[in-house]
């Protein structure tokens, strides 16, 4: 089952190639692909009590979810979705905390 608050991100519609034809941005890649690059080599490197997924599981998940769930969303936009999910269903973040950053983060970006 999709958790709300990806499933009401993937219905916005909000992808890199949309986003940046409509703000004339030409670079191909997003400007957040970087920071989930490094958080995917922090999970990788985890040392903790939290259920995080090792590479291999991380890598399943994302190939799994993205093949599937998020099927309909380009990449890199598939990957970021795919490990918030995993994340979700692992308990690492709550859906609620998971609204709270989108918040945040939208917050700041219309300031």
């Amino acid at each position: 089952m999709t958790p709300d608050a990806l499933r009401q991100i993937v219905e916005r519609n909000q992808v890199w190639p949309v986003m940046a034809a409509k703000y004339g941005v030409e670079n191909p890649v997003p400007p957040w692909k970087t920071s989930l690059d490094g958080l995917c080599d922090a999970l990788d490197h985890a040392a903790c009590d939290a259920d995080v997924p090792t590479f291999k599981e991380r890598r399943d998940e994302e190939d799994d979810l993205s093949a599937t769930v998020y099927s309909d969303l380009p990449y890199p936009e598939s990957q970021l979705m795919s490990l918030a999910h995993s994340l979700l269903a692992r308990g690492v973040i709550t859906e609620d905390e998971l609204q709270q950053r989108l918040s945040a983060v939208r917050a700041r970006l219309e300031a």
